[in-house]
């Protein structure tokens, strides 16, 4: 089978990776469409690190498990596939149905997270594998490529979902990469009347402006917050030392959302955040529910992911497509399709 994998911080493509096979519980199907994260780009170059960052969490299961980066691992975590087979005794939609579903495969010696693994082939590959009972039929007839950014949008739903973003509120979402662009598609889904987003990017301003913001900033010309005062700020950038500046200018009594994963540690000043009384939520991920919702959003065309996707290879492609995001000029989203 065909597929592409990580070895030695390098997307390597693969015709001899075995085909798998659905034990009870699940389904064997051929992937249509797979986004490459911007996670994705980061673990390539940096996974020693991510690896020892998470092994530092204490509270939470693993999402790496025993990962080993001596051997090959599978990504490709936002996906949409077509059913091909389900294993013994399994309850499942029918062959040729277009599925989607978050990234977790269930068996009957544990969990998988089809992030980062070695132990099961993940979207960046001909076929794979899916938990049944966490499928999602993709309604409507929407397109495969659409429904596979069901997952990052998802990301911007639960980041929304987690403020107290309100529909009179002015919304600021600084750095329109593509979890900036998924939380201003989802204020815009939510109604917020004043969406502002601020990045270096001429392009990731135009899209985010086609995508819901009202108003576009370049920081260059000047601090987003001289043209707004916002009640929510999101900051979706993830480098060190814009958390502080964010809460040095945001105005008293409103709330900063974090949905950038900051990898490298940062610093604040806490007195910032406490002499304005600011509320901080960090989020991670979506829920269930919010992917579903996502999912259902996309199907009826309150969320249109077209102008997001920016590019499309074929498994052969992964590391020159890992290479070509690095330019925020020249892609938001590229799609793999096997």
């Amino acid at each position: 089978m065909r597929g592409s994998v990580l070895r030695g911080g390098r997307m390597l493509y693969r015709d001899d990776i075995p085909e798998p096979v659905p034990g009870p519980g699940q389904v064997l199907v051929a992937v249509k469409a797979c986004g490459i994260c911007g996670s994705d780009l980061h673990f390539a170059s940096h996974g020693a690190e991510m690896l020892d960052a998470m092994a530092d969490i204490e509270g939470l299961p693993s999402m790496s498990g025993e990962l080993s980066l001596d051997h090959d691992v599978y990504m490709g975590h936002e996906f949409c596939a077509e059913i091909l087979d389900a294993g013994p005794g399994t309850e499942a939609p029918p062959a040729g149905t277009l599925v989607t579903s978050v990234p977790v495969l269930l068996s009957e010696t544990g969990v998988e997270m089809l992030v980062y693994t070695n132990n099961a082939v993940a979207g960046y590959a001909e076929k794979m594998l899916l938990s049944a009972p966490l499928l999602l039929s993709v309604p409507n007839g929407l397109d495969a490529k659409h429904a596979a950014l069901t997952e990052p949008m998802a990301v911007g739903l639960h980041a929304v979902n987690a403020s107290r973003v309100e529909r009179g509120h002015t919304a600021l979402v600084v750095g329109c990469g593509p979890i900036g662009i998924a939380i201003i598609a989802a204020l815009r889904l939510r109604g917020v009347e004043t969406i502002v987003a601020s990045d270096f990017s001429p392009a990731r301003r135009a899209l985010a402006s086609t995508m819901g913001a009202h108003v576009v900033v370049d920081p260059v010309d000047g601090s987003p917050f001289d043209s707004c005062t916002p009640s929510v700020i999101f900051e979706a950038v993830g480098a060190p030392g814009v958390i502080d500046d964010v809460l040095r200018r945001a105005p008293a009594g409103s709330q900063l959302v974090v949905a950038g994963v900051c990898m490298p540690p940062d610093t604040i000043h806490p007195l910032y955040a406490a002499a304005k009384q600011i509320n901080v939520q960090f989020v991670f991920g979506y829920d269930p529910g919010e992917f579903a919702q996502t999912l259902h959003a996309l199907a009826e065309g309150d969320i249109d992911v077209a102008p997001m996707i920016t590019g499309e290879v074929e498994l052969t492609g992964l590391h020159q497509a890992f290479a070509a995001l690095a330019d925020p000029e020249q892609h938001c989203k590229i799609l793999v399709t096997p």
